[in-house]
């Protein structure tokens, strides 16, 4: 989906509904990176929350660019906003004097990409997942959880949290930053339009935020 600005975006919430899961208009130019302060590519080993099981990743399979760490990051956002850059794939939380924890990301397909601002109104743990009905459409095998939704677990597509953007009318853009059970996926474009982490990430992205028009969400494309 390819949106000219963010203006037309919110105005165009029946069509965002088609890709399922969005934001959307960018905010001045994307923050430079320079170095990295520190990694975690230790963070990624078994974990069990709630009752849940999530396996360990075998992170040495996954680009180290696209490992949890600190970069130095120059952004006029303030400490707090996420910044998304849907092109390097790169997820970045602000942080103060000039640094931001970055974890690699999944992005929306070749048409569901999108691009802009929202917030985040609202975050859940281990979500159940409803797909649109417009998905269902475009595959059957997904049907049965349109309105029951497909319960939480590991094989859930939202994987361990989400966090749901809302446009500045407080309107569901139908869009989630979420987890993921498939890492492998993560720096490529294999989404249906949501942004997806690897599932240990989303977890630490998500203790980071607290819900309400001040958690910002720039995205840029």
């Amino acid at each position: 989906m390819r949106l000219r600005n963010a203006l037309t975006v919110f105005g165009l919430v029946a069509t965002m509904a088609l890709t399922g899961c969005s934001t959307t208009s960018e905010s001045g130019k994307p923050g430079t990176e320079t170095a990295t302060a520190k990694i975690f590519s230790d963070s990624y080993g078994k974990v069990t929350d709630a009752g849940y099981a999530l396996p360990a990743i075998p992170i040495e399979k996954v680009n180290k660019k696209f490992h949890r760490q600190i970069v130095s990051y120059q952004t006029k956002e303030k400490a707090g906003t996420i910044v998304v850059d849907t092109r390097e794939r790169f997820l970045y939380y602000v942080l103060p004097n000039g640094k931001a924890i970055r974890y690699g990301i999944g992005v929306g397909k070749q048409g569901f990409a999108w691009q802009g601002e929202a917030y985040i109104a609202w975050k859940q743990a281990w979500p159940t997942w409803h797909p649109p009905k417009e998905m269902a459409a475009r595959k059957p095998e997904v049907a049965k959880y349109v309105e029951d939704g497909m319960e939480p677990g590991v094989r859930n597509p939202l994987g361990a949290r989400a966090l749901y953007l809302f446009n500045d009318k407080g309107q569901d853009t139908l869009f989630r930053l979420h987890g993921t059970p498939e890492w492998a996926s993560i720096g490529t474009a294999a989404s249906s339009g949501c942004i997806r982490l690897m599932n240990q990430d989303i977890m630490d992205l998500y203790d980071r935020v607290r819900p309400g028009k001040s958690a910002r969400v720039v995205v840029l494309q």
